[in-house]
């Protein structure tokens, strides 16, 4: 396990959970942002599961490593569909928040 790893597998995963219990905590600007993009705000709370599990793989993979790559796999698919959400509502001021978390999820994956 190198430096490099635990660095940007830790970068990921407090990235994530904090966004996740921005999704839990029901924020309004994401509610405002997420109804920007079409998205219903009765999946609020199951995009932040999906980002808490993603952390949460991550973690476990420091133990099973298998799980860390599957956990990194995830979260690059769901941030593509982040990115994809957020360029199909042409928000464009929006898209670096997604592609930030997206550039996390492939370095986690790239280092697993």
């Amino acid at each position: 396990m190198t430096v490099a790893y635990v660095v940007v597998i830790g970068v990921t995963v407090v990235a994530n959970l904090v966004a996740a219990a921005v999704d839990f905590g029901r924020s309004k600007w994401v509610l405002k942002n997420m109804a920007g993009y079409g998205l219903p705000a009765s999946w609020i709370v199951p995009l932040g599961l999906v980002k808490a599990a993603g952390a949460v793989g991550l973690l476990a993979g420091f133990v099973v490593p298998v799980v860390g790559v599957a956990a990194a796999v995830g979260l690059v698919l769901y941030f593509v569909g982040a990115v994809a959400v957020v360029v199909r509502a042409r928000v464009w001021r929006d898209v670096g928040y997604p592609t930030a978390f997206l550039a996390l999820a492939v370095a986690s994956l790239v280092v697993a």
